[in-house]
């Protein structure tokens, strides 16, 4: 009895591979020591592909389906191991495992900005980030490529690649596209095929597929944003330099009044100096606005004719300034006297 047992263990009759779990792309049958008997049963699996190997050379490759293993269904291992139609014999041979169903959710983003050409800015550093996702499709090409002689080659590993290969066709993905940057996050999915195209050849080099692609985000860099944004401000006043600098000092204000008291004697200071360079500057345009002319950079504006609503108005604006601790009582009484003197 135990010599039969030991004679059992030679040889291998069934070969299968039932996958325990995600992420793994090839696995290699254990055969320590043991031979395949010939007429033994072969099951590949829906989403597997099986692949015999001879001394390191790729013979037969099977698709899903159960097979018995004769010199019929292994012509080319027959041709190489100089079978002849009548043998029957155990055979050793190594036997590889790949999953063909997709890989999804992989993950690409760029670590650090990548500069493309744009038709708008000229050139731009661009961040973006998404998935993509994948599948074996030439088994024997990734076996020669990727795996080779491996027991088990695992999704996490060929990821550091794959994601180089996705950022280093983000370029020409933009350029084949003709998408200027500031139309990107509203053209994603266009954008995300372009870069599939891109991409796919490389994948197909390694005897993969790539399935499909995703943009989550494109963005730009955090002070390349303040410059756009900045741009879309000026382009929201009509590219008038005097009203972009009001809003940009009337959105300032509220800053610097918070920030005015808490940062020591130091900090007091430096936030009352600009407060009060502030409030001068909002002083001279509430100025300017009454008069309706006059440089941005004078300080006292003389007009005459000036009606007292409107001067009372002025004062009120700079009331609220000395409420908010930007300007000083004595300036505020200053200006003031002066607006009230325009009145005489």
């Amino acid at each position: 009895m135990a010599l039969m047992d030991f004679v059992k263990k030679q040889f291998i009759d069934i070969i299968e591979w039932t996958e325990a779990g995600d992420g793994t792309l090839a696995w290699r049958f254990p055969m320590a020591d043991r031979e395949i008997q010939n007429g033994a049963s072969l099951t590949v699996r829906e989403s597997q592909m099986a692949v015999f190997v001879n001394e390191g050379q790729v013979a037969d490759v099977f698709g899903p389906g159960m097979y018995k293993l004769t010199t019929q269904t292994l012509p080319v291992l027959t041709y190489l191991k100089n079978w002849d139609k009548l043998f029957q014999s155990p055979f050793k041979s190594d036997v590889y495992f790949f999953s063909t169903r997709q890989q999804v959710d992989q993950r690409w983003g760029t670590t650090q900005p990548v500069t493309i050409r744009d038709k708008d800015f000229g050139a731009v550093r661009l961040r973006g980030f998404g998935n993509y996702a994948y599948r074996i499709a030439d088994p024997k090409l990734f076996h020669t490529e990727i795996s080779g002689t491996r027991e088990r080659y695992t999704v996490a590993e060929l990821d550091g690649q794959l994601r180089a290969l996705m950022l280093q066709h983000i370029s020409d993905a933009v350029a084949s596209s003709g998408i200027a940057f500031l139309d990107l996050a509203a053209n994603q999915v266009e954008f995300a095929s372009q870069l599939q195209q891109a991409t796919a050849p490389a994948f197909e080099k390694l005897g993969l597929r790539l399935e499909a692609v995703t943009v989550q985000n494109v963005s730009l860099p955090e002070e390349l944003q303040k410059i756009l944004d900045q741009k879309i401000g000026m382009g929201m006043v009509g590219n008038d330099m005097g009203k972009f600098m009001q809003y940009q000092t009337a959105q300032s204000l509220p800053e610097f009044a918070k920030g005015a008291g808490g940062g020591g004697v130091v900090g007091d200071a430096m936030g009352l100096g600009a407060g009060v360079a502030l409030g001068q500057v909002m002083a001279q345009q509430l100025g300017q606005g009454l008069q309706g002319a006059g440089a941005a950079a004078q300080a006292t504006p003389a007009a005459v004719g000036v009606k007292p609503d409107e001067v009372m108005a002025t004062i009120e604006k700079l009331a609220e300034l000395k409420g908010k601790g930007i300007l000083s009582a004595e300036e505020f009484e200053a200006k003031k006297t002066e607006l009230l003197k325009k009145l005489v």
